[in-house]
């Protein structure tokens, strides 16, 4: 009887360290895209870097690190790209990079993950929820989504007739 409490003692302590172990450790990879769609304007961030940790056995652990630097941002346009740079838009002078660090990982009923992080744009903090389907091919795992983001929250320009409020976001951020 002794044994059987001692071993299941044990198994109960083993698993609960396993819930807090981190996941395998992965890099933003070539392929990765986030982009904005709207009547005007459209755009798309070329360069995003960080790191993730992620286990499909351990997702409670999964990490996101997150930097897009604001100057990579590409809307076809290069007056409209200088403007996205001023101090009314994303004023690339003061804050270079906007920021995803998630706080939690939890995996849906549907298999896709809700991932709530804190995302800073222009100096801006906001708790924000992405939701996010995973792929795994090989060595690399492709996550991808869409969520909305109000841009006049973080002060991203002002209302404008012309630009919408909120902005459609849509990513894919391949990691190995």
């Amino acid at each position: 009887m002794k044994i059987l409490t001692v071993l299941y003692l044990a198994m109960f302590a083993l698993s609960g360290f396993m819930m807090y172990l981190p996941g395998d450790k992965y890099t933003v990879a070539e392929g990765h895209s986030i982009a904005f769609k709207s009547a005007d304007p459209s755009g798309k961030f070329t360069k995003i870097t960080g790191s993730v940790e992620y286990s499909e056995d351990n997702v409670a652990a999964t990490k996101f690190n997150l930097t897009i630097p604001v100057n990579s941002l590409s809307t076809g346009n290069g007056l409209m790209n200088k403007k996205a740079m001023t101090d009314e838009w994303f004023d690339q002078a003061t804050y270079p990079n906007i920021t995803f660090v998630s706080t939690s990982v939890v995996k849906n009923k549907d298999g896709n993950l809700s991932i709530d992080g804190i995302m800073t744009v222009k100096g801006v903090s906001k708790n924000y929820n992405i939701a996010a389907a995973v792929t795994k091919k090989g060595k690399k795992i492709l996550f991808s989504g869409t969520f909305p983001v109000n841009r006049i929250s973080f002060g991203v320009g002002k209302k404008s007739e012309s630009v919408p409020d909120i902005m459609k976001v849509s990513y894919t951020l391949p990691v190995e």
